[in-house]
């Protein structure tokens, strides 16, 4: 049985003191960044947070945003589902991502591809250059082998619950958390087939940048990479910034790199032309 507060005018001004009071990974409101790119606007700034360990976040970005994501500490993983904002039903692919590019290994330059064959993402800048399209993330049931426990109410949340969180929040359904993609930790794939995890720890503030080709739903999970071999649940803060930016024009160097990502953004452009 839940018992009443015995002053609940105590409780409401404890809880107006608390305004203003500021934590590392929150967000920022209205949102604020002081290292923003020499051509940004500080005026065009949609989305400044830093997501904990175990955290995770979402925002839904206009076709054309930037979306730049920072490994403040060397040991983030940002697991990434996306959605077509307007239409949920078409969102991230991360087979076809992989085999209409002939490439499994994503850095700048390459594309992150719907369902219906549309580009949703490509990734402008990356500095990074460990990311998987293979692996998906964690659940439950592997956190709980690993670690002992892995709900969300648990000290190590697992990345597919916390996408479903997320997800959640725009009417979606378990259904609907769909493969993602991993950021930041990557993955390579020996002659044999084996999977070998390259999870780090890296250099503190490694960047990428991603622009949103089409009006997107972005879930964001930052929990540790399935196949982190530690035995420690091990995962650093990661920091998210937004902002508004130019539609891409017809003679993008990223848009015309091949046959195939041009159909890709030609359907974008069809897509739009309703």
């Amino acid at each position: 049985m839940i018992k009443p507060l015995a002053d609940p005018m105590a409780a409401r001004d404890h809880a107006r003191a608390m305004a203003g009071t500021k934590v590392d990974t929150m967000p920022v409101l209205p949102p604020v960044a002081e290292d923003l790119p020499a051509d940004v606007a500080a005026e065009d700034l949609l989305w400044e947070e830093t997501i904990a360990a175990g955290g995770y976040t979402t925002r839904t970005l206009a076709r054309g945003s930037r979306l730049r994501l920072i490994d403040l500490e060397g040991d983030a993983c940002a697991s990434v589902l996306i959605f077509n904002a307007e239409m949920p039903s078409e969102r991230l692919n991360i087979a076809d991502t992989v085999k209409v590019q002939w490439n499994a290994y994503l850095g700048a330059g390459k594309l992150l591809l719907s369902d219906m064959g549309r580009v949703m993402m490509s990734i402008l800048k990356d500095d990074a250059g460990t990311h998987d399209a293979f692996c998906g993330t964690s659940n439950a049931a592997t956190n709980t082998g690993k670690y002992g426990e892995g709900h969300n109410s648990s000290a190590f949340p697992n990345g597919r619950d916390r996408l479903l969180l997320g997800s959640a929040k725009h009417g979606l359904e378990r259904r609907d958390v769909h493969p993602c993609v991993n950021f930041f930790k990557g993955t390579k794939i020996e002659a044999d087939g084996t999977i070998t995890p390259v999870v780090g720890p890296f250099d503190a503030g490694r960047e990428l940048v991603l622009r949103a080709e089409m009006d997107v739903i972005v879930v964001i999970a930052n929990c540790p990479h399935i196949l982190d071999p530690r035995e420690k649940w091990t995962v650093t803060p990661l920091r998210i910034s937004a902002w508004r930016g130019a539609v891409t024009p017809e003679d993008d160097d990223i848009r015309n790199a091949t046959p195939e990502g041009l159909r890709a953004f030609q359907n974008v452009e069809d897509y739009f032309r309703r």
